[in-house]
């Protein structure tokens, strides 16, 4: 976990499914979202079930409830495919992580999507 001035990097590393969710969960509510962004970084996240879609949702709404935001990083094919076959990639906000610069080693640069 990082804590950077407007944002809270949280690392997830392995499966985020049924076995893995109340370990992120115990750090995640570990982390004041009100007023900043929380990241989950997913690029070493190769496997998502339906457990973690809903912890992520319940992220999503938490963050929101608090005036903060939930950003998902470097999500990998299968947790996209999972996010697509339910419907609810529109709910996140997905960013791609780029490689730290000297000054700014949390920048994220938004995912651009293919218009429809």
């Amino acid at each position: 976990m990082r804590n950077l001035a407007d944002r809270t990097v949280i690392t997830v590393v392995g499966d985020l499914d049924l076995d893995a969710c109340p370990q992120v969960s115990k750090v995640t509510d570990a982390v004041n979202v009100r007023d900043r962004t929380l990241c989950l970084d997913l690029v070493r996240v190769a496997f998502m079930d339906a457990s973690g879609l809903g912890l992520l949702q319940t992220l999503n709404r938490n963050a929101d409830a608090h005036g903060g935001h939930l950003e998902l990083s470097g999500l990998q094919a299968q947790p996209l495919h999972v996010l697509d076959l339910t419907g609810t990639r529109a709910q996140f906000h997905m960013t791609t992580p780029r490689p730290p610069g000297p000054r700014d080693p949390a920048v994220l640069r938004p995912v651009q999507h293919a218009a429809s």
